[in-house]
């Protein structure tokens, strides 16, 4: 039914891990092979191509669905439906920044004060000119094809290019004196498939499942049994992310406790419920939470 379109390139990986965990696991013959299959009815066809080209293909109609990042969406300035968003990108959750920075040894705190002309290199020139023209600034813009760091200062005054951490760019000897975008990565929509109720439906479901494993990717389900004098005390250890589900046991004298937790807290959070009275506990890892 639907002919869905991958990222190549950093988000490759992230991206191919995320659809296993939603159970649409991705087939594919070789690292380089750019056609691939999901075994899932609603997924007719699945390619493998540059996130930069995704946003302009949704939207003529050679894919029904994409995943691609916001700054791809608004470099190509591209007419389509965002599905939502998606929390992952190339090593964190983290959404990426597109900031604009220059040497490190400048004097110059924010983009307004980059003096008309200055040479930029970037990878989007569009957004670049955007986000200067509103300033009233014409820049000296200029495509970049990588290592667009190293480039200041003998090649340009700046640069606009992403980040996650900023980490990079210190390293480089830069420095951040604008930002031009918050970008996530989304799951887009060709406006024709998506006013198509049926293919709608199954975007809609193709969704559901991969913010679903996102959701659960660093959470598990911990279960518990407790005796009733001692049910306020390990319900004072349990975490507030959602209300504990609690049921009476069969003897009437214990409760049967169960809770969501962040895998990250749970070495401190097992002993911290077992002190408190908690036994037979089960930590229990979770593929998808769907609200």
């Amino acid at each position: 039914m639907l002919k869905l379109v991958l990222p190549k390139g950093s988000l490759e990986k992230s991206t191919f891990e995320l659809f296993s965990s939603a159970d649409l696991a991705i087939t594919r013959s070789s690292a380089v092979d750019y056609v691939c299959s999901i075994k899932d009815p609603r997924i007719a066809e699945v390619r493998i191509l540059r996130p930069q080209e995704i946003p302009l293909y949704v939207q003529e109609g050679l894919f029904d669905i994409g995943i691609t990042g916001r700054d791809w969406v608004e470099e190509t300035d591209s007419d389509i439906v965002s599905m939502g968003e998606l929390n992952y990108s190339k090593a964190t959750s983290n959404p990426i920044r597109v900031v604009l920075a220059v040497g490190g040894d400048l004097e110059y705190s924010t983009a307004k004060d980059l003096p008309n002309g200055s040479r930029i290199s970037t990878e989007y020139p569009k957004l670049t000119e955007r986000f200067f023209k509103r300033m009233g600034k014409t820049m000296d813009i200029r495509l970049s094809y990588g290592a667009t760091e190293a480039k200041i200062p003998t090649i340009a005054d700046a640069i606009v290019e992403i980040t996650e951490t900023g980490k990079a760019i210190k390293a480089a000897g830069l420095k951040i004196i604008g930002e031009l975008l918050v970008s996530r990565t989304e799951l887009i929509a060709n406006k024709q498939s998506a006013a198509d109720d049926k293919k709608f439906h199954a975007m809609e479901q193709i969704y559901t499942l991969l913010v679903g494993s996102l959701e659960a990717k660093d959470k598990v389900l911990v279960k518990l049994n407790v005796e009733n004098s001692k049910l306020p005390d390990v319900l004072s250890k349990l975490p507030s992310l959602r209300s504990p589900t609690i049921s009476q046991l069969s003897t009437g004298d214990a409760y049967a406790v169960e809770a969501v937790a962040l895998k990250s807290q749970i070495n401190v959070l097992i002993p911290a419920i077992k002190d408190a009275g908690a036994t037979d506990i089960l930590e229990i890892p979770i593929s998808k939470i769907v609200h």
